[in-house]
């Protein structure tokens, strides 16, 4: 296996916390395992990775119930087919996945729009799944436009995904962080919630909270008009994260060709 598996064990439910490994972007793919079958949560960027998930899920002799795709960023979505299940998202998620169309995998794939279109609805409110309560709430701003939080209150899980990054760079080509530091506030308000599953590196506790404050703050401070300026600061004030290659996405989209 090439990515790193977390599992936390909750006693009725267990997480497996899949990361990708550095070249695809240390992105997550959630497997909530409950008495009898699994939930999954984003699908990954590459489809090889995608297919080393669901190997694991089969693996723990339960069927895979749904996927669930927390947001419209490819790097959560390109490997939906492979899961067998019906993908399941917030509508405005659905739209802006349908929108993109095709798309191309890291090794050039091409994923026809069926592939990664979700098909079922999300409704923010509570879903009991095989005896487990799923909370889900709808987030506007951030990271991404709209994502999808999802809370496990009997077991003190919350699957943050890209609201809340662990030891990683964060992605800003969304270009709120004045949202995103909101996000993080309200999750953070919170402590109820002792395991947060982040949606790149591995899972955390409310400790993670605190680095992400810091690292929006200073992502405001230094982001001025020159992507590689910024790239230079922000690695030197935080040389031990991982996933530089995700200052270069969001230099792309905030800043064109001269960011890349």
């Amino acid at each position: 296996m090439h990515g790193t598996v977390t599992v936390v064990d909750k006693g009725a439910v267990r997480v497996h916390s899949y990361m990708a490994p550095d070249d695809s972007l240390n992105v997550t793919t959630q497997l909530i395992e409950t008495p009898a079958r699994v939930i999954a949560v984003d699908a990954q960027y590459a489809l090889a990775y995608a297919d080393e998930v669901v190997a694991h899920a089969q693996g723990l002799g339960k069927p895979i119930d749904r996927l669930i795709v927390t947001h419209a960023h490819p790097d959560h979505f390109h490997g939906a087919a492979r899961f067998g299940a019906p993908v399941h998202a917030l509508p405005a998620v659905r739209a802006q996945i349908a929108a993109q169309g095709a798309v191309q995998d890291p090794t050039g794939i091409l994923i026809p729009v069926a592939d990664i279109t979700p098909t079922v609805e999300i409704t923010p409110g509570t879903e009991v799944i095989d005896g487990v309560p799923f909370v889900f709430e709808a987030v506007t701003g951030g990271e991404a436009a709209d994502e999808l939080v999802i809370k496990l209150p009997e077991q003190g899980v919350l699957v943050a995904q890209d609201l809340v990054y662990h030891g990683i760079h964060l992605f800003l080509g969304n270009n709120d962080i004045a949202g995103w530091q909101r996000a993080v506030e309200q999750l953070a308000a919170d402590s109820s919630y002792d395991t947060i599953l982040a949606g790149h590196g591995l899972p955390a506790g409310p400790e993670v909270y605190e680095g992400l404050r810091r690292y929006l703050a200073d992502a405001r401070e230094l982001l001025g008009d020159d992507g590689e300026a910024y790239k230079k600061a922000i690695l030197e004030r935080y040389p031990p994260h991982g996933g530089p290659f995700l200052i270069d996405i969001g230099n792309q989209y905030l800043f064109g060709a001269q960011g890349a």
